[in-house]
């Protein structure tokens, strides 16, 4: 089959209006093809021509008219290249051709025998026909990754549909796009199955339907995978392939890489994904990448990959230098593919503000063995201020540091370095200056090797100067976000560099930069601009010597596409059918061209034939049409053209064939014309209209289904149907596509699924905005207004309430200007509530909705209100304070005030002035007024009003000082009045507090002012007088009053009397009620926090467990549990304590007091807890303790002691008699002896020993002599222990002077005797005693009852000097007691 002949204009996707370097790239690709062609030549160049001249500007051809001439070229590559399986394929499809002329050869005979004998030729009826096959299907082998084609011929009248199955499942080209491709070309149908997989092995069929019946062809595909790839063969015989060159694959370019935005430090990924037949993955195809028409080739800065359908160029650190137009082409079968788009690199963010951005395209010069010349190119200065100079570094390579080369800036784009050395390799780098600082480093330079001269690059040039300014500057319209730009290049060139471009917003002060490197060409698009924006643009020429003169401004022109023929319409889809027509719509074209779409056209065909017939000769204007004078049972086929006031564009692709018959369903037909608006990141709103077909009843209600896009799978959004026409999904995931299809439902069921809608990615235009509503503050008007992201000349915003659009109601008015439309309600009420919505026309679905409720309708309508009844705002009404000295300040607050503002206070029905007793003011800057009354009285009750004028508004604020709310005031002001006479003199700042130290101790704390060194302060309690040991220092300013060892005792009222001769003042403070019990809580909470773990403590009573804490009184809230029970005081748990311990004691201990104790101390706040766990070991080492204590104390009470009477030293005369003696005491009666010097005294006449009642023991020496005088003892003694008592005797004689008496005792008074009246006191142990009576003492007693006589001595004595003294035992008491342990 001969191969057809595409002309170059439909190959390539690119505008008709081309800058230089776009120019540049098709040039040769357009004299390649020109060259190829023969004796076509002429007719191809003239019918380029006449395409050119019809095509408008900027417009693109959509990508689907383009692929019926790829699958065109890929049925003719298939052809040639399969071998000798094509080959025969080639011969039977002659033979088909044969055959099928033969047939309708024969048809034709069969017509004419039929005419002749039929009397009449217009009744002359078609033969019916089933389908049948005039071609089957064959059965084919092929290689994995290699594609197939099946086909056959098929006849019938009607003329049959054939429909594709794979082991009886329908094949559907959209479930996996570019794997399936279904054709219907003169007679023969085919099924191309591309890059085939072992999954495509099975059984296909087509089956050909028409009224008459149905008839199926089948043929078997097996898929081959080489031996060793992870499959063995099905078959023994293999089809042998031969070896494919890279440039021998077929490329078609998908996804193309866009213009781009990059900045400097940062990365970016241009890719370009495309179909590769036959894709094997060891020969991928030969791709090139080029900047600016330089070949790339990879490296750190460069990194490429072509593979997995997928071309792709990485940039991982962008600088200024890799700006410019990239071009990928990649060698195919037929010549090249190729796309270019332009990418834009910016300034990084200064090293300090305002300083310029990086040089660039830093190359070194004349390189020789000493100096080198480096010349870089200037950067862009838009708003900077201008360069002053450069910076040049070097770097020697293996190294990272960089040293400068030059001291003062260069002032031109050129500096010689010398000093290097021979035979070394350096990098350099530029940075820039200006007033404000230095720029960033630019990209380094490649490495430079200093070597002797050699033929390395010069740089030409010697002109100084910058060049002139550039020419006039022209700007026209390129797309709906890009310019194009062209000037005339300057008069003196002077070497001229590059141009940069300069665009700023009409309106705006300052500039932007276009492009950031210079650009050599004197054409440039400007892309990134926002869509319906206007602009003006300048150029500026740049040498080595910088930048020239700003050209002049170009005339402003707004942000729009190039004016263009619109492209085609799509989605024709059938609506409803009577027998003899057919109604068909379709949607819109994706690009209007510039210019609205004003016009349809509408062309049929029989399915059979391949001529089209116009439908309309005047315009549709409506995108649905009615085609009438159909014939029944005929399928059909459509296509539409749109038009606009550039012309009509091209025609859509051929619908399916539509059937002409009746519908007469019950259920309603397909919706259609769905659209969609709102869409954000996870929701939209989808729209429809009702179908034509409504069939038996009326359309009660609508479902909405949904799939992701390439899914099969529905999802029905609403579960009850809805009645209105629209719905807003939500849920939807961001960034991800979705198709959507709607069902009518009638009283008889749901009906035919409308067309699916086209994909529509979750995701909202960038700077998209929302509705605001708001109120004018000129005017009052209530409004709803939308600023459109993006625009362009023929947009219209159209307004909608409830998806009704609105049109021209009294109730509102739209207004538009500029990007921003508004919606005025002109008298709003409840009516107006509802949802509204704009949708944006002729952009990339511009839409946004508010729903308007009847809270926000309410404050708008108060707001509107007050803009067109305008009030003084005010912050605070009027309000009254009184001030030092008992003035009472009245004042308002308003939120704004205007220097003109007027204002008058009227108080009871009467208008105030400042003057005597009061001031009146106001501040503009906080918008106070205020009336300050200098002697507030009962005078004084009334209503106070303040009235103001401000302009137009004006507004007043009273105040009721009257009764309760005055006699407050009144109050007030005389205490405030008190208070200031009082600070005259000596007073106290801060009145009387108490605070608790660390040791618990209770301060009482008063600050105090304006004293001198003569102000005294006192103390006092209940109006007693409390002198503190360290006499308080007033000229401290703070006093404090220690009250240690704080309990009720403490209660009372204390007071602070503070004075001078300027005056005195007082402070009280009564501690009782809550004060006591705070202050109490106060110390527990340090205590507790002090409080040590429970320890414990064996006595001859018991087992107690004791805490030791900072301080410990009986009115702390202390609780002893045990077992979680709450302990009460009682004879066998005796709760107590001292100053520095509290303890629980356990008299009598049994097994039932063992277990888990624990002791509570609250602060009011906070609980502190304290445990000890009495069982165990614990209790059993305890309880022995307490049984060893008990028997010590039982023994130390009943052993034998002496309890009184006797002295320790006795002084007497010769002559006399000397009677000792003392009570003793013991059970059992306790032994009693007496010694002299050591020596035991017997009883003889002159010494006499009695012991009487077993209480009484004397020794008696009848006329002492000297020889008397010694050392007497009395050991009195039991079982259980005893005492030894000494008693020194010295006898002097009649004259001599009275010894002094020994053992630090005072001189007697007597020479008798005296016994004492009672018994002295028994000792102690240094155990604490308890505060309670009720505790007892830890100590043990000796059992001195109160009834024991006075001792007497049974004869008559004389009296001794000898004073009276306490009993003393020889030995010191034995007292049991267990280890303390240590406090905490």
């Amino acid at each position: 089959m001969a191969s057809k002949v595409i002309p170059w204009y439909k190959k390539k996707h690119v505008s008709q209006v081309k800058t230089d370097y776009a120019y540049h790239h098709t040039k040769h690709i357009s004299k390649q093809h020109t060259e190829s062609k023969s004796s076509s030549k002429s007719v191809s160049q003239a019918q380029a021509q006449a395409t050119e001249a019809m095509a408008e500007q900027a417009y693109t051809v959509p990508v689907f008219r383009q692929r019926t001439a790829e699958e065109t070229e890929e049925y003719q590559r298939v052809s040639k290249n399969v071998g000798k399986g094509l080959a025969v394929i080639q011969e039977e499809l002659h033979r088909m051709r044969i055959a099928t002329k033969a047939q309708v050869e024969s048809l034709e005979i069969q017509k004419e025998v039929k005419g002749m004998m039929r009397k009449r030729v217009d009744l002359l009826e078609e033969i019916p026909k089933l389908p049948d096959f005039l071609v089957a299907l064959r059965p084919h082998t092929v290689w994995e990754k290699t594609p197939v084609k099946l086909f056959c011929t098929v006849e019938g009248n009607p003329r049959p549909i054939v429909k594709w199955y794979k082991d009886g499942v329908p094949v559907d080209p959209l479930s996996a796009p570019g794997k399936y491709k279904i054709e219907n070309k003169y007679g023969v149908h085919s099924l191309i199955v591309s890059r085939c997989v072992v999954s495509d092995t099975a059984e296909y069929s087509a089956v050909a339907t028409n009224q008459h019946g149905t008839a199926t062809s089948k043929a078997k595909i097996i898929v081959k995978r080489p031996a060793g790839a992870g499959e063995s063969c099905h078959l023994g015989l293999v089809p042998h392939l031969t070896e494919i060159h890279a440039s021998k694959l077929d490329v078609s370019l998908l996804d193309r890489f866009p213009v781009s935005f990059g900045v400097e430090g940062n990365s970016i990924r241009l890719v370009c994904t495309m179909v590769v037949v036959p894709d094997l993955p060891n020969i991928p195809p030969i791709a090139q990448w080029y900047r600016d028409d330089k070949l790339l080739k990879p490296s750190k800065l460069v990194e490429m990959s072509v593979g997995g359908g997928a071309a792709s160029l990485t940039l991982p650190h962008l600088a200024k230098d890799d700006e410019g137009l990239y071009t990928l082409r990649i060698f195919t079968k037929d010549g090249t593919a190729e796309h270019s788009a332009y990418l834009f690199v910016s300034d990084a963010a200064p090293s300090a503000p305002g300083a310029p951005g990086a040089p660039m395209s830093v190359k070194a010069y004349d390189i020789n063995s000493d100096y080198v010349l480096v010349a870089w190119k200037p950067p862009n200065t838009v708003n900077e201020a201008p360069i002053t100079g450069y910076f040049v570094d070097r770097c020697e390579a293996g190294t990272d540091t960089w040293v400068q080369c030059n001291d003062a800036p260069v002032k031109i784009c050129k500096y010689p370095v010398h000093g290097l050395r021979v035979g070394h390799s350096y990098y350099f780098r530029v940075r820039a200056v200006n007033s404000s600082g230095i720029s960033r480093p630019s990209r380094k330079s490649d490495k430079v090797t200093a070597l002797d001269a050699a033929e390395s690059e010069r740089l030409q040039g010697t002109d100084e100067g910058v060049p002139s300014a550039p020419g006039h500057v022209v700007a026209t319209r390129n797309t709906k976000s890009s310019v194009f730009v062209q000037w005339e290049a300057p008069k003196h060139l002077k070497h001229l560099m590059g141009y940069y471009i300069d665009g700023r917003v009409v309106g705006a002060k300052e500039w932007f930069a276009c492009n950031h490197k210079p650009f050599k060409y004197t054409r440039f698009v400007v892309y990134g601009l926002i869509p319906g924006e206007t602009y003006v643009f300048r150029v500026q020429a740049v040498n080595l010597f910088g930048l020239s003169e700003e050209s002049q401004e170009s005339s402003p022109i707004a942000v729009e596409p190039a004016l263009a023929t619109p492209s085609s319409p799509f989605g024709i889809t059938m609506l409803s059918s009577d027998g003899s027509s057919i109604t068909v719509a379709w949607k819109s074209p994706k690009h209007c061209g510039g210019s609205k779409v004003n016009a349809y056209y509408i062309d049929k065909r029989d399915a059979d034939t391949l001529v089209w017939k116009e439908v309309n000769l005047n315009a549709v204007t409506e995108r649905m049409c009615t085609v009438e004078n159909l014939k029944e049972g005929t399928f059909y086929e459509f296509r539409v053209t749109a038009g606009n006031m550039a012309g009509v564009g091209l025609p859509s692709a051929a619908s399916v064939p539509m059937k002409c018959e009746a519908w007469t369903m019950e259920e309603p037909g397909p919706a259609y014309d769905l659209s969609f608006s709102e869409v954000r990141s996870h929701s939209l709103v989808i729209l429809w209209r009702a179908p034509i077909y409504t069939g038996a009843s009326a359309v009660t209600g609508y479902f909405v289904d949904m799939a992701k896009k390439g899914s099969s799978e529905f999802v029905t959004v609403n579960q009850e149907a809805v009645s209105h026409r629209y719905l807003q999904v939500t849920g939807l995931e961001e960034g991800e596509s979705y198709v959507f299809r709607v069902r009518a439902v009638n009283a008889h069921g749901v009906g035919k699924p409308s067309q699916l809608s086209e994909p529509v990615c979750a995701k909202a235009i960038p700077g998209t905005k929302e509705i605001v509503a708001g109120v004018d503050e000129e005017t009052g008007d209530v409004f709803l207004s939308l600023e459109a992201c993006e625009i362009c000349e023929t947009s219209k915003f159209v307004w909608s309430k409830n998806y009704k659009p609105i049109s021209d109601c009294p109730r509102v008015a739209v207004t538009t200007k500029g990007r921003t439309s508004r919606l005025t309600f002109t008298n709003p009420d409840k009516d107006d509530l509802g949802k509204y919505s704009v949708i944006v026309t002729d952009t990339d679905g511009v839409s946004a909705s508010h729903s308007l409720t009847e809270d926000a309708l309410n404050t708008m309508l108060e707001l509107s209100y007050a803009i067109r009844h305008p009030i003084v705002p005010l912050k605070h009404g009027l309000n009254y304070e009184v001030l030092e000295k008992g003035h009472v300040r009245f004042w308002l607050q308003a939120v704004k005030l205007s220097p003109s503002v007027s204002y008058r206070f009227i108080v009871n029905d009467k208008e105030v002035t400042s003057g005597e007793g009061q001031k009146i003011s106001h501040d503009v800057a906080t918008g106070i007024i205020q009336m300050t009354v200098d002697h507030f009285t009962r005078a004084n009750e009334g209503t106070y009003t303040v009235q103001i004028h401000d302009g137009k508004a004006k507004t007043q604020s009273s105040l009721v000082l009257v009764g309760d709310v005055f006699k407050a005031a009144l109050k007030e002001a005389e205490f405030q009045r008190k208070e200031h006479i009082r600070k005259q003199g000596p007073h106290f700042s801060e009145y009387l507090y108490f605070t608790v130290t660390e040791d618990c101790t209770v301060m009482l704390v008063c600050k105090v002012a304006n004293v001198k060194k003569e102000s005294t302060l006192h103390w006092y309690k209940d109006d007693e007088e409390i002198v503190p040991d360290t006499p308080p220092n007033v000229m401290s300013g703070s006093c404090a009053l220690p009250l240690p060892l704080f309990s009720r005792k403490d209660h009372g009222v204390y007071k602070a009397v503070l004075s001078d001769d300027r005056g005195k003042d007082t402070s009280v403070f009564d501690i009782s009620g809550k004060v006591f019990d705070d202050i109490i809580n106060a110390i527990a909470q340090i205590a507790g926090a002090s409080a040590s773990e429970l320890v414990l403590q064996c006595t001859p009573e018991g087992i107690r467990l004791q805490c030791y804490m900072n301080y410990y009184t009986e009115e702390m809230k202390t609780i002893w549990k045990h077992k979680e029970s709450k302990i009460a005081s009682s004879e066998k748990m005796r709760i107590g304590g001292t100053a520095e311990m509290a303890w629980m004691q356990i008299c009598d201990p049994s097994d039932k007091e063992k277990g888990h104790y624990s002791m509570e101390i609250s602060d009011g706040v906070k609980t502190h807890t304290r445990t000890f766990d009495l069982s165990g070991q614990a209790y059993t080492d305890a309880y022995e303790e307490y049984l060893r204590l008990k028997a010590a104390a039982f023994a130390e009470k009943n052993r034998g002691r002496v309890v009184g009477g006797l002295p320790d030293v006795v002084t007497i005369m010769e002559e006399k008699s000397l009677s000792l003696t003392c009570t003793v005491w013991g059970e059992p009666t306790p032994e009693v002896t007496w010694f002299k010097n050591e020596q035991e005294v017997a009883s003889t006449e002159h010494t006499r020993v009695t012991f009487d009642g077993g209480k009484f023991a004397s020794l008696v020496i009848n006329k002492v002599t000297p020889e008397d005088s010694g050392k007497y003892s009395i050991n009195v003694r039991n079982k259980y222990g005893g005492e030894f008592v000494e008693i020194t005797v010295s006898v002097y004689r009649h004259g001599e002077k009275i010894p002094e008496p020994k053992l630090g005792q005072a001189k007697a008074a007597a020479t008798t005797p005296v016994l004492p009246k009672s018994p002295a006191p028994p000792s102690k142990t240094p155990t604490p005693t308890p505060s309670k009576t009720q505790t007892p003492a830890p100590s043990m007693k000796s059992p001195t009852p109160a009834s024991t006589p006075i001792s007497k001595s049974p004869t008559p004595t004389p009296k001794s000097p000898t004073p009276p003294r306490s009993v003393k035992s020889p030995t010191p008491p034995r007292f049991m007691k267990s280890p303390t342990p240590p406090r905490k």
